[in-house]
């Protein structure tokens, strides 16, 4: 009996909508609106969709997209984000989004950034 071939063709669009997500611990500092500095350590979730489904029935590759945040966060890990031209979190997580929207494969495409502090407070961006 022969082995089943792997296509990596995309299936027809459905009309479903399917996201994958993956998450990253990321701990940085930032200065706050009175002027005092603030750190925390966030979990940087990352969420990519499209309408159906490719050949191997995923959204976008896990391990792809996990290499691409792990990529962005390396140099981020432990920094103030006003040494990076950054205000607050929510200059990251647009940074974090305009850097990785490029990296996902099309027909994918990036659907959200966001940032879940340790008290679970958690920011969103959609760009």
């Amino acid at each position: 009996m022969d082995a089943p071939r792997l296509d990596p063709t995309p299936e027809p669009d459905t009309g479903l909508h399917f996201e994958a997500a993956v998450e990253r611990p990321l701990s940085v500092v930032y200065r706050t609106a009175d002027g005092g500095w603030e750190g925390h350590d966030f979990r940087v979730e990352v969420i990519a969709g499209r309408n159906g489904l490719d050949g191997f029935d995923v959204v976008v590759d896990f391990r792809d997209l996990e290499a691409a945040l792990d990529a962005l966060l390396a140099p981020l890990r432990g920094r103030m984000l006003a040494e990076l031209g950054l205000a607050g979190p929510m200059d990251l997580a647009r940074m974090l989004a305009a850097e990785l929207a490029r990296q996902v494969p099309p027909p994918a495409r990036l659907v959200e950034i966001a940032l879940t502090d340790g008290q679970g407070r958690r920011l969103a961006y959609r760009p």
